[in-house]
């Protein structure tokens, strides 16, 4: 069992056990999204360049300062270096134009959003590219443009390369995780590296909602299936990034202090896996 409260990186810093996703949420929504989010309690939030909302988050972080909510330091943001930036000249200049949208001095943690351009996702091998991308993450780091740098969606092979290549050992590595999709030896090299995972669409997109598995041991633990979802992740050592615009459930989400025993962490796990439909959209459970 996980208890985390917080998840401290190889520099010190430290990150919530949980934080706000803002995938698909538009530029124009996003302001009010985070500013609720910060209301409600979130202090870690997650944007990226291919998200296309960096201002508006930028700007709703900045209204919750406004209004004496937070101040600047007790907010961790996080925003990600677009897949198909693998020149260190395209990634310095990506980084500062992240930096400009946003509207901020500094990102608290930065990422390469995936080892391949997403045109090429999982196809090949960006060794170089990568390694390109990262010593920009490195030059802003030491520059005190970024507080913390990691990666996302990279397998063991490509944080491998990283490691042997890098004189910054990555912080992070944020990838797809959840019931029915527990990369579980992906997790355990993470953590026996000193690499924070934290995990992206905890829910399945929403498909989780409506399994009839994690629905019956939602209602034996008296939590919606949401909670029950991002409780999972917790227990796996795991931060989750929920994506909700909807005020209410940012409250509910926060509300994870219970436990799910041993035997039905088993259960969860074993789940059978998620299965992609030919556009590589979420289809369904696959039957046992």
């Amino acid at each position: 069992m996980n208890t985390h409260t917080h998840f401290t990186l190889r520099n010190g810093m430290n990150l919530p056990s949980i934080g706000y996703g803002t995938w698909l949420i538009p530029n124009d929504h996003a302001s009010s999204c985070v500013f609720n989010a910060i209301q409600q309690g979130y202090r870690l939030i997650d944007t990226a360049e291919a998200y296309a909302n960096e201002q508006g988050v930028g700007e709703g972080i900045q209204q919750a300062i406004n209004q004496d909510l937070v101040t600047r330091q007790d907010i961790i943001l996080t925003t990600k270096l677009a897949a198909e930036f693998k020149t260190y000249d395209r990634a310095c200049t990506a980084i500062d134009h992240s930096l400009e949208k946003a509207h901020v001095d500094h990102f608290d943690l930065m990422l390469i959003h995936a080892p391949q351009p997403w045109d090429h996702f999982r196809e090949g091998k960006y060794y170089e590219g990568n390694r390109e991308a990262w010593k920009a993450l490195e030059q802003a780091y030491n520059d005190g443009k970024i507080s913390a740098i990691g990666v996302a969606n990279f397998e063991e092979d490509d944080l491998t390369d990283l490691m042997d290549h890098c004189s910054i050992q990555p912080m992070v590595n944020q990838i797809l995780c959840h019931i029915g999709n527990t990369p579980q030896n992906l997790i355990d090299f993470c953590h026996q590296n000193s690499i924070c995972v934290e995990g992206y669409s905890p829910i399945a997109h929403g498909a989780a909602l409506s399994h009839t598995t994690i629905s019956q041991l939602a209602e034996k633990y008296h939590v919606t299936p949401t909670q029950l979802c991002l409780r999972y992740d917790m227990q796996l050592g795991i931060i989750p990034l929920p994506k909700t615009e909807n005020a209410d459930h940012m409250a509910e989400n926060l509300k994870t202090n219970f436990t799910i025993t041993d035997d039905d962490m088993k259960q969860l796990h074993n789940l059978p896996k998620y299965a992609y439909d030919v556009d590589g959209e979420w289809a369904c459970f696959q039957k046992a």
